[in-house]
């Protein structure tokens, strides 16, 4: 094997597919990155029976052929190469040359490395932007608790044109619809996408590219707009897997098999106060008030007529206190929070009060050419926060709305419990 390739263009591959390698391989092989020149180029994979990831670039490949290296060492050494482009022949061990730097690689055995999984049903097509910004708003919200596998995945449900992302650590819940171009229409089915490959796949999604999203073994999961998947399917959807591909760039992963709460339960019916806010002023005044909020403390927020009070603390030590304009309703007017967990719902509601582009069912004559997503941090002056709660310890529900007055975006909604409540179980 002998190509040559541009420094950026290889240490920026290798980065991306070294996130996907384990932290702790079950067998020394599984910590190799694979090298496939051809002709059309280079391919660099890897793949630990749940996860894998393929990129392809391009090179000037003289002698085409495949080895199996160790992939955080490779990623190590491109990050550190000077500006020249690379050569790579394996004539003996991978020797890998960029300028006056040289460095030669032992290979790790080829024979016993698995196969990447093959992904050829295709279950339909999403904006890449659109998708990555729903992404971005509901993984926060999924569990890290390993001993609980179902919430550190996203809900995925499928029906029709529409997608439902949901996400929970049993303390808040993130909700984000979005619509997409089934390969099938009609499809009904539910996905258990375990949540740190979800945000993988999103750094390789672009605004205005088509992002592939593939699966393979996900016939009779089932589907419920209530949560939750029927046994039998769940049980089937243990060796299910679903792939996302954009721009040169696959990653795959294996379903979590499971059923997931039925979250629509845990919404109030109403609630009986609201506060509506600018959403801009309101987050970064909660950003500053947090400053002095140690851990396990709250930010609380005191409404009253035409403002709203953002105070945090710790006894005997630093406090901080803000106001932000505030139109208020309802008896009860003060609640509080974990502070991250009330700035990860303001993010993504901003998100949503910024608004991004039209849906894939919304546009269909512009599937494939979509226009690059608004940034959050470019949200017009208007943009709302909605807060609604009914007490100091039952939960609260953040949502976005485009200006004062209008109707909550309903594509994203997150629901949080508040600090009160949490300390008290």
């Amino acid at each position: 094997m002998r190509f040559v390739v541009e420094r950026d263009a290889l240490a920026e591959a290798v980065a991306w597919i070294a996130r996907s390698l384990p932290s702790r391989p079950v067998i020394p092989v599984l910590s190799g990155l694979l090298l496939q020149a051809a002709a059309d180029g280079l391919t660099l994979s890897c793949f630990d029976y749940e996860v894998s990831a393929r990129i392809s670039i391009d090179a000037d490949v003289t002698e085409p052929g495949t080895v199996l290296v160790p992939g955080r060492l490779l990623a190590e050494i491109t990050r550190s190469l000077p500006g020249h482009p690379i050569e790579v022949d394996d004539k003996d061990d991978v020797t890998l040359t960029c300028g006056p730097a040289s460095f030669n690689l032992v290979t790790l055995p080829i024979g016993e490395y698995p196969r990447l999984p093959e992904l050829p049903r295709l279950a339909g097509t999403v904006d890449g932007g659109v998708f990555a910004t729903a992404i971005g708003q509901v993984t926060p919200a999924a569990s890290r608790d390993d001993t609980l596998p179902v919430i550190t995945g996203v809900n995925v449900e499928i029906e029709g044109d529409m997608i439902t992302l949901v996400a929970t650590d049993r303390y808040r819940l993130a909700i984000r619809e979005l619509g997409w171009h089934p390969a099938r229409p009609g499809t009904s089915t539910t996905l258990l996408v375990p949540a740190k490959t979800l945000s993988d796949a999103a750094r390789m999604m672009m605004p205005g590219t088509p992002v592939r999203i593939m699966t393979r073994g996900t016939e009779g999961t089932g589907a419920s707009r209530n949560g939750g998947t029927d046994p039998a399917g769940s049980l089937r959807a243990a060796d299910a897997m679903i792939g996302f591909e954009s721009g040169g760039r696959r990653l795959t992963t294996r379903l979590i098999a499971g059923e997931y709460i039925k979250y629509s339960s845990k919404f109030p019916a109403d609630f009986g106060s609201y506060g509506d806010m600018p959403a801009i002023p309101l987050t970064e005044a909660v950003k500053r008030v947090a400053l002095v909020a140690e851990r396990g403390s709250s930010v609380r927020l005191s409404f009253e007529p035409g403002r709203v009070t953002i105070e945090a603390g710790t006894k005997g030590q630093a406090r901080a206190r803000e106001t932000v304009a505030a139109d208020f309703s309802g008896e009860e007017s003060a609640i509080a929070f974990s502070p991250q967990y009330l700035l990860d719902g303001l993010a993504a509601a901003l998100t949503a009060a910024a608004g991004t582009p039209p849906s894939a069912s919304e546009t269909p004559e512009a599937h494939g050419s979509g226009k690059p997503e608004k940034d959050a941090t470019a949200a017009p002056a208007e943009g709302r926060i909605r807060l609604q709660f009914t007490s100091p310890t039952k939960p609260a529900l953040i949502t976005g709305s485009p200006g004062p007055g209008e109707e909550s975006a309903p594509d994203y909604r997150y629901l949080v419990v508040p600090l009160r409540a949490l300390t008290s179980t």
